[in-house]
């Protein structure tokens, strides 16, 4: 079984250059470790870039896990660096919080009764 990666699963939906797409998998390369958890096939990252260079950029990383709730995070950080760490950090922060509410260990109506 392969494991996602961002490199694997990421579609780009608007506002990155082909040249910038090396740079953007590296910046966002630190949720591969919380991606590894699910099969390859069942994840989709989505990532698009509104009013680039403005002052109302925004940007949007979205995560398709099969069998889970959608998880958007966005940044509204008009540099590209800062916005694609913060769309990161936040991805990894509500994909560690579903695992955990969906874990019996972190969950008591999930626990099996004795």
């Amino acid at each position: 079984m392969t494991t996602p990666t961002v490199a694997s699963t990421l579609q780009v939906t608007h506002g990155i250059a082909e040249a910038e797409l090396g740079h953007v998998i590296d910046t966002l390369g630190r949720l591969d470790e919380r991606l590894r958890s699910f099969r390859a096939d069942a994840v989709e990252l989505h990532l698009g870039v509104k009013e680039r260079d403005m002052a109302s950029q925004r940007t949007t990383l979205e995560a398709r896990i099969a069998g889970r709730p959608r998880l958007v995070a966005t940044s509204d950080r008009p540099d590209l660096d800062a916005a694609l760490i913060e769309v990161r950090d936040d991805l990894i922060r509500q994909i560690s919080d579903a695992k955990n509410r969906t874990e019996p260990k972190n969950n008591p109506s999930l626990r099996q009764k004795e």
